[in-house]
Protein backbone atom coordinates (compact mmCIF):
# COMPACT_ATOMS: atom_id res chain seq x y z
CA UNK A 1 0.00 0.00 0.00
CA UNK A 2 1.10 3.68 -0.58
CA UNK A 3 2.31 6.00 2.13
CA UNK A 4 -0.22 7.96 3.15
CA UNK A 5 1.86 11.07 3.77
CA UNK A 6 2.98 14.10 1.50
CA UNK A 7 5.63 14.97 3.41
CA UNK A 8 8.87 13.29 3.45
CA UNK A 9 11.23 11.98 6.01
CA UNK A 10 14.93 12.11 5.54
CA UNK A 11 16.79 10.43 8.61
CA UNK A 12 20.94 10.65 9.37
CA UNK A 13 22.69 7.54 9.50
CA UNK A 14 25.03 6.96 12.43
CA UNK A 15 26.33 4.43 14.81
CA UNK A 16 22.86 4.25 16.28
CA UNK A 17 21.17 3.62 12.56
CA UNK A 18 23.66 1.65 10.61
CA UNK A 19 22.56 -2.02 10.98
CA UNK A 20 20.24 -3.50 8.19
CA UNK A 21 18.06 -4.66 10.89
CA UNK A 22 17.53 -0.59 12.19
CA UNK A 23 17.89 0.59 8.61
CA UNK A 24 14.53 -1.56 7.53
CA UNK A 25 12.49 -0.35 10.85
CA UNK A 26 12.89 3.15 9.60
CA UNK A 27 11.89 2.62 6.36
CA UNK A 28 8.98 0.89 8.10
CA UNK A 29 8.57 3.56 9.98
CA UNK A 30 8.39 6.99 7.65
CA UNK A 31 11.61 7.68 6.24
CA UNK A 32 12.23 7.81 2.66
CA UNK A 33 15.65 9.08 2.37
CA UNK A 34 18.77 8.97 4.52
CA UNK A 35 21.79 11.78 4.67
CA UNK A 36 25.54 10.56 5.17
CA UNK A 37 27.17 12.66 6.88
CA UNK A 38 30.68 13.04 5.86
CA UNK A 39 31.86 15.11 8.60
CA UNK A 40 31.50 11.56 10.33
CA UNK A 41 32.53 8.28 9.61
CA UNK A 42 34.62 6.38 7.22
CA UNK A 43 34.47 6.38 3.36
CA UNK A 44 34.74 1.79 4.30
CA UNK A 45 31.37 2.67 6.83
CA UNK A 46 29.69 4.53 4.28
CA UNK A 47 29.96 2.46 1.47
CA UNK A 48 28.72 -0.46 3.73
CA UNK A 49 25.45 1.31 4.62
CA UNK A 50 24.92 2.53 1.11
CA UNK A 51 25.07 -0.97 -0.21
CA UNK A 52 22.68 -2.30 2.97
CA UNK A 53 20.23 0.62 1.86
CA UNK A 54 20.44 -0.55 -1.71
CA UNK A 55 20.14 -3.77 -0.84
CA UNK A 56 16.72 -3.44 1.51
CA UNK A 57 15.19 -0.64 -1.29
CA UNK A 58 15.67 -3.38 -3.46
CA UNK A 59 13.82 -5.88 -1.21
CA UNK A 60 10.76 -3.71 -0.46
CA UNK A 61 10.62 -2.38 -4.45
CA UNK A 62 10.73 1.10 -3.06
CA UNK A 63 13.41 4.10 -4.41
CA UNK A 64 15.03 5.48 -1.56
CA UNK A 65 16.88 8.40 -1.55
CA UNK A 66 21.02 8.63 -0.36
CA UNK A 67 22.42 12.34 0.16
CA UNK A 68 26.06 13.27 1.14
CA UNK A 69 26.10 15.83 2.87
CA UNK A 70 29.93 17.42 2.47
CA UNK A 71 31.45 18.47 5.69
CA UNK A 72 32.28 21.89 4.38
CA UNK A 73 34.87 24.41 6.22
CA UNK A 74 35.15 23.89 9.71
CA UNK A 75 36.27 27.22 11.25
CA UNK A 76 37.56 26.58 14.53
CA UNK A 77 40.44 27.77 17.65
CA UNK A 78 43.33 26.20 18.33
CA UNK A 79 43.91 24.20 21.40
CA UNK A 80 44.04 25.47 24.93
CA UNK A 81 47.06 24.99 28.28
CA UNK A 82 44.11 23.23 29.88
CA UNK A 83 42.04 22.21 27.14
CA UNK A 84 40.01 25.10 27.86
CA UNK A 85 39.66 29.09 29.65
CA UNK A 86 37.16 31.36 30.88
CA UNK A 87 37.40 34.51 29.07
CA UNK A 88 36.04 37.31 30.80
CA UNK A 89 33.47 40.37 29.42
CA UNK A 90 35.28 43.65 28.66
CA UNK A 91 38.71 41.69 28.37
CA UNK A 92 41.27 41.95 25.28
CA UNK A 93 41.26 38.65 23.37
CA UNK A 94 43.53 37.71 20.90
CA UNK A 95 43.42 35.57 18.12
CA UNK A 96 46.85 34.51 15.85
CA UNK A 97 48.35 32.28 13.61
CA UNK A 98 50.91 31.18 16.44
CA UNK A 99 50.15 27.65 17.52
CA UNK A 100 51.50 27.94 20.90
CA UNK A 101 48.93 26.98 23.51
CA UNK A 102 46.07 29.73 23.85
CA UNK A 103 44.89 31.67 27.69
CA UNK A 104 42.68 33.90 28.82
CA UNK A 105 44.34 36.22 27.01
CA UNK A 106 44.69 34.37 23.14
CA UNK A 107 44.02 31.47 21.24
CA UNK A 108 45.80 30.21 17.83
CA UNK A 109 42.78 30.55 14.86
CA UNK A 110 44.98 28.90 11.87
CA UNK A 111 42.52 30.46 9.01
CA UNK A 112 44.67 33.45 7.55
CA UNK A 113 42.04 33.69 5.13
CA UNK A 114 39.68 35.22 8.38
CA UNK A 115 42.73 37.32 9.49
CA UNK A 116 42.50 38.94 5.56
CA UNK A 117 38.35 39.26 5.60
CA UNK A 118 38.17 41.18 8.85
CA UNK A 119 37.81 44.20 10.01
CA UNK A 120 37.40 46.80 12.75
CA UNK A 121 33.87 46.36 14.84
CA UNK A 122 33.43 42.70 12.79
CA UNK A 123 31.91 40.46 15.74
CA UNK A 124 33.05 37.13 15.86
CA UNK A 125 31.00 34.58 17.11
CA UNK A 126 32.34 31.49 18.95
CA UNK A 127 31.48 27.92 20.61
CA UNK A 128 28.03 28.68 18.50
CA UNK A 129 27.35 31.97 19.47
CA UNK A 130 28.36 31.59 23.34
CA UNK A 131 30.90 33.72 23.03
CA UNK A 132 30.80 36.86 21.44
CA UNK A 133 33.90 38.94 19.98
CA UNK A 134 34.54 42.43 18.89
CA UNK A 135 37.53 43.33 16.60
CA UNK A 136 39.40 45.99 17.84
CA UNK A 137 42.19 45.93 15.02
CA UNK A 138 43.92 43.28 12.13
CA UNK A 139 47.09 42.60 11.29
CA UNK A 140 47.78 39.64 8.76
CA UNK A 141 48.79 37.05 11.38
CA UNK A 142 46.43 38.28 14.34
CA UNK A 143 43.65 40.35 15.18
CA UNK A 144 43.17 41.96 18.96
CA UNK A 145 38.97 41.89 20.03
CA UNK A 146 36.79 43.08 22.90
CA UNK A 147 35.09 40.55 24.60
CA UNK A 148 31.04 41.08 24.39
CA UNK A 149 30.03 37.71 25.69
CA UNK A 150 32.18 35.91 27.71
CA UNK A 151 32.20 32.24 28.55
CA UNK A 152 33.80 28.87 28.54
CA UNK A 153 35.96 28.44 25.39
CA UNK A 154 37.77 25.06 25.28
CA UNK A 155 39.75 23.18 22.16
CA UNK A 156 38.37 22.90 18.89
CA UNK A 157 35.54 25.38 18.97
CA UNK A 158 34.05 26.49 15.79
CA UNK A 159 33.62 30.34 15.16
CA UNK A 160 30.91 31.96 12.97
CA UNK A 161 31.67 35.21 10.95
CA UNK A 162 28.17 37.17 10.68
CA UNK A 163 27.54 39.15 7.68
CA UNK A 164 31.95 38.45 6.46
CA UNK A 165 32.19 36.42 3.56
CA UNK A 166 34.97 34.61 3.24
CA UNK A 167 37.74 34.46 0.30
CA UNK A 168 37.67 30.68 0.25
CA UNK A 169 35.73 27.87 -1.75
CA UNK A 170 32.67 25.57 -0.23
CA UNK A 171 34.82 22.85 -1.27
CA UNK A 172 37.95 21.63 0.96
CA UNK A 173 39.97 18.86 -0.19
CA UNK A 174 38.43 16.54 2.21
CA UNK A 175 35.19 17.89 0.70
CA UNK A 176 36.62 16.96 -3.12
CA UNK A 177 37.98 13.38 -1.75
CA UNK A 178 34.54 12.65 -0.58
CA UNK A 179 33.10 14.06 -3.42
CA UNK A 180 34.55 12.09 -5.58
CA UNK A 181 33.59 8.94 -3.96
CA UNK A 182 30.32 9.83 -3.73
CA UNK A 183 29.76 9.91 -7.10
CA UNK A 184 31.36 6.64 -7.71
CA UNK A 185 29.58 4.90 -5.22
CA UNK A 186 26.24 6.41 -6.96
CA UNK A 187 24.79 8.82 -4.21
CA UNK A 188 21.76 10.72 -5.37
CA UNK A 189 21.72 14.15 -3.96
CA UNK A 190 25.24 16.04 -2.82
CA UNK A 191 24.36 19.07 -0.37
CA UNK A 192 26.96 21.39 -0.34
CA UNK A 193 27.75 23.13 3.26
CA UNK A 194 28.92 26.86 3.51
CA UNK A 195 27.20 27.95 0.42
CA UNK A 196 28.02 31.34 0.63
CA UNK A 197 28.01 32.86 -3.09
CA UNK A 198 26.75 32.07 -6.29
CA UNK A 199 29.84 31.01 -7.34
CA UNK A 200 29.62 27.71 -4.72
CA UNK A 201 26.99 26.55 -6.84
CA UNK A 202 28.31 27.16 -9.80
CA UNK A 203 31.51 25.30 -8.79
CA UNK A 204 30.15 22.08 -7.97
CA UNK A 205 27.78 21.49 -10.36
CA UNK A 206 30.69 21.69 -13.20
CA UNK A 207 32.22 18.80 -10.72
CA UNK A 208 28.82 17.13 -10.46
CA UNK A 209 27.16 17.16 -13.87
CA UNK A 210 24.75 14.71 -14.42
CA UNK A 211 25.94 12.09 -12.06
CA UNK A 212 23.84 13.47 -9.53
CA UNK A 213 21.67 16.71 -7.77
CA UNK A 214 22.91 19.32 -5.83
CA UNK A 215 21.27 20.64 -2.71
CA UNK A 216 22.53 23.63 -1.15
CA UNK A 217 22.81 24.30 2.20
CA UNK A 218 21.80 27.70 3.37
CA UNK A 219 23.25 28.67 6.60
CA UNK A 220 25.06 31.69 5.69
CA UNK A 221 23.59 35.57 5.54
CA UNK A 222 25.79 36.13 2.28
CA UNK A 223 23.88 33.19 0.75
CA UNK A 224 20.43 35.02 1.43
CA UNK A 225 21.35 37.82 -0.01
CA UNK A 226 21.73 36.27 -3.29
CA UNK A 227 18.88 33.42 -2.24
CA UNK A 228 16.99 33.65 -5.49
CA UNK A 229 19.99 33.03 -7.80
CA UNK A 230 21.29 30.38 -5.81
CA UNK A 231 18.27 28.20 -5.28
CA UNK A 232 17.33 28.72 -9.37
CA UNK A 233 20.67 27.49 -9.86
CA UNK A 234 20.41 24.65 -7.23
CA UNK A 235 18.65 21.32 -8.00
CA UNK A 236 17.69 21.75 -4.40
CA UNK A 237 17.74 23.54 -0.92
CA UNK A 238 18.39 22.11 2.74
CA UNK A 239 17.81 25.23 5.38
CA UNK A 240 20.07 24.77 7.54
CA UNK A 241 18.77 25.94 10.81
CA UNK A 242 22.61 25.90 12.57
CA UNK A 243 24.57 27.88 12.05
CA UNK A 244 21.94 29.97 10.20
CA UNK A 245 20.66 30.40 13.89
CA UNK A 246 24.36 31.07 14.95
CA UNK A 247 24.96 34.02 12.25
CA UNK A 248 21.86 35.65 12.30
CA UNK A 249 19.33 36.55 14.88
CA UNK A 250 17.58 33.34 16.44
CA UNK A 251 14.48 35.34 16.45
CA UNK A 252 15.01 35.88 12.19
CA UNK A 253 15.24 32.15 11.99
CA UNK A 254 11.25 31.00 11.32
CA UNK A 255 10.96 34.27 8.59
CA UNK A 256 14.07 33.82 6.92
CA UNK A 257 12.48 29.28 6.97
CA UNK A 258 9.23 30.78 5.14
CA UNK A 259 10.83 32.71 2.92
CA UNK A 260 13.18 30.64 1.69
CA UNK A 261 10.46 28.04 1.35
CA UNK A 262 8.32 30.55 -0.47
CA UNK A 263 11.39 30.70 -3.40
CA UNK A 264 11.60 27.34 -3.54
CA UNK A 265 8.06 26.66 -4.22
CA UNK A 266 8.03 29.06 -6.99
CA UNK A 267 10.61 27.77 -9.17
CA UNK A 268 9.79 24.29 -8.23
CA UNK A 269 13.24 23.23 -5.84
CA UNK A 270 12.58 20.86 -3.09
CA UNK A 271 13.84 22.06 0.07
CA UNK A 272 14.56 20.26 3.41
CA UNK A 273 14.41 21.54 6.56
CA UNK A 274 16.56 20.36 9.08
CA UNK A 275 18.62 20.86 12.68
CA UNK A 276 17.43 20.25 16.29
CA UNK A 277 13.40 19.57 15.00
CA UNK A 278 12.80 16.61 17.38
CA UNK A 279 16.30 17.46 19.08
CA UNK A 280 14.96 16.08 22.96
CA UNK A 281 14.41 12.91 21.39
CA UNK A 282 18.34 12.14 21.21
CA UNK A 283 17.96 11.41 25.21
CA UNK A 284 14.04 11.22 26.01
CA UNK A 285 11.30 9.13 24.39
CA UNK A 286 9.24 11.98 23.56
CA UNK A 287 10.03 15.39 22.08
CA UNK A 288 8.84 18.94 23.46
CA UNK A 289 5.76 20.08 23.00
CA UNK A 290 7.68 22.94 20.79
CA UNK A 291 9.55 20.48 18.79
CA UNK A 292 6.23 19.06 17.41
CA UNK A 293 4.86 22.27 16.81
CA UNK A 294 8.48 22.80 15.29
CA UNK A 295 7.86 20.11 12.77
CA UNK A 296 4.13 21.44 12.31
CA UNK A 297 4.85 24.98 11.33
CA UNK A 298 7.20 23.43 8.52
CA UNK A 299 5.12 21.05 6.90
CA UNK A 300 2.36 23.51 6.96
CA UNK A 301 4.72 26.01 5.11
CA UNK A 302 5.01 23.48 2.24
CA UNK A 303 8.20 21.72 3.42
CA UNK A 304 9.09 18.92 1.07
CA UNK A 305 11.03 17.10 3.48
CA UNK A 306 11.59 17.15 7.19
CA UNK A 307 15.33 15.56 8.43
CA UNK A 308 16.39 14.24 11.85
CA UNK A 309 20.19 14.50 12.65
CA UNK A 310 21.60 13.43 15.77
CA UNK A 311 18.18 11.78 16.75
CA UNK A 312 18.58 8.99 14.57
CA UNK A 313 22.39 8.90 13.71
CA UNK A 314 23.36 8.74 17.84
CA UNK A 315 20.08 9.03 19.63
CA UNK A 316 18.67 6.14 22.18
CA UNK A 317 15.13 6.03 19.64
CA UNK A 318 15.61 6.32 16.17
CA UNK A 319 12.70 4.32 15.31
CA UNK A 320 10.13 6.18 18.06
CA UNK A 321 11.38 9.28 16.45
CA UNK A 322 10.95 8.41 13.18
CA UNK A 323 7.36 7.21 13.87
CA UNK A 324 6.73 10.59 16.34
CA UNK A 325 7.66 12.41 12.92
CA UNK A 326 5.54 10.42 10.82
CA UNK A 327 2.65 10.54 13.37
CA UNK A 328 2.95 14.39 13.34
CA UNK A 329 2.64 14.68 9.17
CA UNK A 330 -0.09 12.61 8.92
CA UNK A 331 -2.18 14.86 11.87
CA UNK A 332 -0.88 17.91 9.87
CA UNK A 333 -2.11 16.69 6.52
CA UNK A 334 -5.31 15.55 7.91
CA UNK A 335 -6.52 19.39 8.84
CA UNK A 336 -9.37 20.66 6.50
CA UNK A 337 -6.93 23.66 6.01
CA UNK A 338 -3.42 21.97 5.10
CA UNK A 339 -4.66 21.74 1.28
CA UNK A 340 -5.49 25.49 2.05
CA UNK A 341 -1.86 26.64 3.05
CA UNK A 342 -0.82 24.90 0.40
CA UNK A 343 -2.78 26.72 -2.40
CA UNK A 344 -0.23 29.34 -4.36
CA UNK A 345 -1.54 32.64 -6.49
CA UNK A 346 1.64 33.27 -8.00
CA UNK A 347 0.68 32.77 -11.94
CA UNK A 348 3.52 35.03 -13.77
CA UNK A 349 5.94 32.00 -13.21
CA UNK A 350 3.73 29.40 -15.27
CA UNK A 351 6.35 30.71 -18.70
CA UNK A 352 6.72 26.94 -19.37
CA UNK A 353 4.51 24.63 -21.75
CA UNK A 354 5.78 21.87 -18.37
CA UNK A 355 4.48 24.37 -15.80
CA UNK A 356 1.20 25.28 -17.49
CA UNK A 357 0.35 21.72 -18.25
CA UNK A 358 1.29 20.93 -13.91
CA UNK A 359 -0.62 23.98 -13.22
CA UNK A 360 -3.87 22.75 -15.37
CA UNK A 361 -3.00 19.47 -13.70
CA UNK A 362 -3.90 20.14 -10.39
CA UNK A 363 -6.52 22.28 -11.15
CA UNK A 364 -8.18 19.62 -12.85
CA UNK A 365 -7.64 17.21 -9.93
CA UNK A 366 -9.58 20.03 -7.66
CA UNK A 367 -13.01 20.19 -9.83
CA UNK A 368 -13.21 16.57 -10.98
CA UNK A 369 -15.29 14.27 -8.75
CA UNK A 370 -13.16 10.83 -7.59
CA UNK A 371 -9.60 11.72 -8.66
CA UNK A 372 -7.22 8.99 -7.42
CA UNK A 373 -3.99 10.34 -8.64
CA UNK A 374 -2.06 12.54 -11.12
CA UNK A 375 0.24 10.67 -13.23
CA UNK A 376 3.56 12.05 -14.51
CA UNK A 377 6.18 10.23 -17.31
CA UNK A 378 9.11 12.23 -16.79
CA UNK A 379 12.48 10.95 -18.23
CA UNK A 380 14.97 13.69 -15.80
CA UNK A 381 12.04 14.33 -13.43
CA UNK A 382 11.70 18.13 -13.90
CA UNK A 383 7.98 17.03 -14.99
CA UNK A 384 7.12 15.41 -11.57
CA UNK A 385 9.26 18.68 -9.39
CA UNK A 386 7.03 20.85 -11.69
CA UNK A 387 3.81 19.08 -10.16
CA UNK A 388 4.60 18.46 -6.93
CA UNK A 389 5.40 22.46 -6.90
CA UNK A 390 1.34 22.73 -6.73
CA UNK A 391 0.91 20.03 -4.10
CA UNK A 392 -1.80 18.36 -4.98
CA UNK A 393 -4.20 17.15 -2.71
CA UNK A 394 -3.75 13.42 -4.59
CA UNK A 395 -0.69 11.30 -4.83
CA UNK A 396 1.08 12.03 -7.41
CA UNK A 397 2.60 9.15 -9.38
CA UNK A 398 5.61 9.63 -11.03
CA UNK A 399 7.22 6.86 -13.84
CA UNK A 400 10.21 7.27 -15.36
CA UNK A 401 12.49 5.12 -17.47
CA UNK A 402 15.37 6.01 -14.99
CA UNK A 403 16.81 4.16 -11.61
CA UNK A 404 18.46 6.94 -10.92
CA UNK A 405 15.99 9.69 -11.77
CA UNK A 406 13.57 7.67 -9.67
CA UNK A 407 15.82 7.67 -6.66
CA UNK A 408 16.33 11.21 -6.78
CA UNK A 409 12.84 11.85 -6.31
CA UNK A 410 12.41 10.68 -2.72
CA UNK A 411 12.78 13.63 -1.19
CA UNK A 412 10.21 15.59 -3.42
CA UNK A 413 7.02 16.20 -1.79
CA UNK A 414 3.85 14.28 -2.59
CA UNK A 415 5.56 11.85 -5.18
CA UNK A 416 5.57 7.96 -4.91
CA UNK A 417 8.00 6.96 -7.92
CA UNK A 418 8.19 3.86 -10.10
CA UNK A 419 10.47 2.57 -12.92
CA UNK A 420 8.98 1.37 -16.11
CA UNK A 421 11.57 1.28 -19.15
CA UNK A 422 8.93 0.67 -21.74
CA UNK A 423 8.86 2.67 -25.07
CA UNK A 424 5.01 4.00 -25.53
CA UNK A 425 3.37 3.75 -29.11
CA UNK A 426 0.52 4.72 -28.40
CA UNK A 427 -2.20 6.62 -26.17
CA UNK A 428 -3.76 3.55 -25.58
CA UNK A 429 -0.66 2.04 -24.00
CA UNK A 430 -0.04 4.72 -21.54
CA UNK A 431 -3.71 4.12 -20.72
CA UNK A 432 -3.42 0.87 -19.75
CA UNK A 433 0.23 1.73 -17.90
CA UNK A 434 -1.14 4.46 -15.91
CA UNK A 435 -3.54 2.57 -14.68
CA UNK A 436 -2.00 -0.61 -13.24
CA UNK A 437 0.27 1.32 -11.30
CA UNK A 438 -2.69 3.26 -9.80
CA UNK A 439 -4.62 0.04 -9.38
CA UNK A 440 -1.99 -2.40 -8.32
CA UNK A 441 -0.01 0.20 -6.00
CA UNK A 442 -3.82 1.26 -4.10
CA UNK A 443 -4.05 5.01 -5.32
CA UNK A 444 -7.48 3.98 -6.64
CA UNK A 445 -10.00 1.61 -8.13
CA UNK A 446 -12.69 1.25 -10.28
CA UNK A 447 -14.65 4.36 -11.11
CA UNK A 448 -12.09 6.48 -10.11
CA UNK A 449 -10.20 9.33 -12.02
CA UNK A 450 -6.47 9.43 -13.58
CA UNK A 451 -4.68 12.87 -14.61
CA UNK A 452 -2.02 11.79 -16.67
CA UNK A 453 0.59 14.38 -18.14
CA UNK A 454 3.62 13.54 -20.22
CA UNK A 455 5.71 14.55 -23.68
CA UNK A 456 4.27 13.79 -27.36
CA UNK A 457 6.17 11.87 -28.96
CA UNK A 458 6.46 9.71 -26.31
CA UNK A 459 10.26 9.00 -24.63
CA UNK A 460 11.31 12.73 -26.16
CA UNK A 461 12.97 13.81 -22.80
CA UNK A 462 12.66 17.64 -21.56
CA UNK A 463 9.00 17.96 -22.93
CA UNK A 464 6.02 18.18 -21.10
CA UNK A 465 3.12 18.75 -23.42
CA UNK A 466 0.04 16.22 -22.55
CA UNK A 467 -2.64 16.38 -20.41
CA UNK A 468 -5.14 13.29 -20.33
CA UNK A 469 -8.24 11.92 -18.33
CA UNK A 470 -8.46 8.02 -17.68
CA UNK A 471 -11.53 6.50 -16.01
CA UNK A 472 -10.12 3.22 -14.43
CA UNK A 473 -12.61 0.65 -15.53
Amino acid sequence: MPVNTHTKILATVGPASSSPQMLEKLIDAGVDAFRFNFSHGTHQEHQERYNILRKISESKNRHITIVADLQGPKLRVGLFKNGKTLIKAGSTFVLDLDDTLGDETRVNLPHKEIFDAIKPKDILLLNDGNVSLEVISVEPTRAVTKVLIGGILSDHKGVNLPNITLPISALTEKDRKDLDFALELGIDWISLSFVQKIEDVIEIKSIVGDKALVMSKLEKPSAIDDLEEIIKLSDGVMVARGDLGVECPLYTVPVLQKRILSVCRKYAKPVVVATQMLESMIENPTPTRAEVSDVATAVYEGADTVMLSAETAIGKYPERTVKMMHNIIEQVEQDDSFFICMSEDEKEFYKSETMGITYAANELSQVLPNVAAIVTYSASGYTTFSMAKERPDVPIVAITPSVKVARRLGIVWGVHCYVNQEVFESFERIEDNATKYVKDNGYGKLGDLIIVTAGYPFGKAGMTNLLHTIKIS
